[in-house]
This record gives C-alpha cells, structure tokens and sequence, in this order.
C-alpha cells in the first residue's frame, strides 16, 4: 500500500525538496503552506496534494490532515518543517518578535503534534518528524531566541518518543546544517530590521567575516531530503538525523570532546575573539 506524508512549510528550500523526494519515490504527498501554490511544483500528480495550513492556527491543522486523511486514506508520516530563521541581539529583540517565532517555531510543532497524534494513535502507527538545526548542538552567536526556539522542539521531541512508543507511533529529529541559499533570511528579514545595534555592529560584522570561512560544505535541500526520508522508514528506535557536513562536525565537537575543546574550537569558527571589554 502506498504510504502518505503531510510535510509543513513546502512553499520553498527544504520542504519543498522533501516533498519532491518523497513524490519521485512514490509516496502520497500531502505539501502544505500558508498561501497554496500548486506551481511550486514542477510536475502535476493525482498522488499530489496541496493544501493550506498555518501551524499558529489549530482550525487550519485540524482542516488540512481532515483533508488529508479524505484524499488518501491515513497520513502514515509528518514533517514538521514550516519555520522562521532570525539574526538578532537579544537586548533589542521585542517580546513580539520573540513571541513569534516561538509562535511558528516551537509552539506550531507541538500544536500541529497533537492534531496528528490523535489520528496515528487511531490508526495503530505513525512517525513524527521535526525539522530542527544544527545550531541545537553548536550554538553560534547572534541566533540565541532562533537557537532557543529550536532547541525547545529537540526535548520536546525525545520526550515524546517515549510517550508515544507504546501506540507504535515514533518521534525524531531531522537537524540540518546551514545553508544560505533556503529562505532562513527571507522569513526572517524584515524581522530582523533593527535588531544589530550600533554598540554590537563591530561584534556583529566580525563574526559574519567569521562565517565566511564556514568550515565544511554547506548544507545541501537534497542532504536534508534525504535525512527525512531516512527518519521515514528507519525501523530502529534512533531519534536523530543528521544532515550536512557541519552539523557532523558540531555533533562530534559536543558529544566526544571536552567543554573547553568545544568552547575554543567553536570561538575559533564562529565567534570573533573579544581582545577587550566593550564600553557602555
């Protein structure tokens, strides 16, 4: 029987390239966005569909896997991904903008897990995929409320692995590296207007130098495409998936080396060294 997988933000970058994965390898794909737009796709299917959804709106989650489970019968898999990427400091960050992307980013998961979960407890089975990132296990600067947001979905999500394992139903984590070409800047930029002040500028365009030298290869749509699909039809109780040469590289820094190794190593790729105090 052919399986099915509803996928959350496929409008662009990742969502989109796992949507298209799973399309090409014959799964039923339920692509859904804020704004539906059938053209994003390159090819038509009767094994396409493309729905609305906003992960800060319960109704519409509710709606779209109804809509869902009409057109295919079950839902056997879902991909959290919808998110908003942000650069900021955190003393000029408003509560709104925090607030929103916790809304969309922490909140919008575990809204959109409990309407699934309801349905795949029904059904005797089911695998639950949140997209997080790399900075959950190497923090970088200037990401503190981005990196926070996430790293609420990473216990959130291994707690849950538990509490579902009884009802057949897994839990896990997909975390890809960066990656400057998806759209982490283009949700977050006109929220980000602003939020680097004039005293972090220097602090601020030292480490964006320092982000010119990334040290591995950047995180690649099709890495993480992959890495979904790998979460999708993994039988084994594992919980992360790691996607992209840097989120390798962070993952081993953090789990198989000392905190001061981790520390140096990771100020010496990303974090410009601070020769003095900065005045007020």
């Amino acid at each position: 029987m052919t399986r099915t997988i509803l996928i959350t933000g496929t409008s662009s970058g990742y969502g989109k390239a796992i949507a298209e994965l799973f399309l090409d390898r014959g799964w039923n794909v339920i692509a859904t966005m804020r704004r539906p737009d059938p053209g994003v796709f390159a090819t038509s299917s009767a094994r396409l569909k493309v729905l609305p959804l906003d992960v800060t709106d319960s109704g519409s989650i509710d709606t779209a896997i109804a809509a869902g489970v009409e057109a295919f019968g079950a839902i056997d898999v879902l991909v959290n991904n919808a998110g908003i990427g942000m650069a900021s400091v955190v003393e000029a960050t408003p509560d709104s903008t925090i607030r929103e992307i916790f809304e969309t980013n922490s909140f919008g998961v575990f809204a959109t897990c409990r309407a699934i979960i309801r349905q795949m407890r029904r059904q005797g089975h089911g695998t639950i995929i949140n997209v997080t990132s790399s900075c959950t296990l190497g923090v970088m600067p200037l990401v503190a409320i981005y990196t926070a947001s996430k790293s609420a979905v990473e216990g959130f999500t291994e707690s849950l692995a538990y509490e579902l394992d009884p009802f057949g139903i897994k839990a896990r984590l997909v975390e890809p590296g960066y990656a400057p070409t998806t759209n982490f800047t283009a949700n977050g930029g006109p929220r980000m207007q602003g939020l680097i002040p004039a005293e972090y500028e220097p602090f601020a365009q030292a480490c964006f130098a320092q982000m010119a030298n990334y040290p591995t290869a950047y995180c690649s749509e099709a890495e993480v495409a992959e890495a979904s699909f790998a979460a999708a039809t993994d039988d084994s109780v594992r919980i992360r998936y790691l996607a992209g040469a840097d989120t390798k590289l962070l993952a081993d820094l953090r789990w198989t080396t000392s905190e001061e190794h981790y520390l140096a190593r990771m100020r010496d790729m990303f974090g410009p060294h601070v020769q003095s105090r900065v005045s007020s």
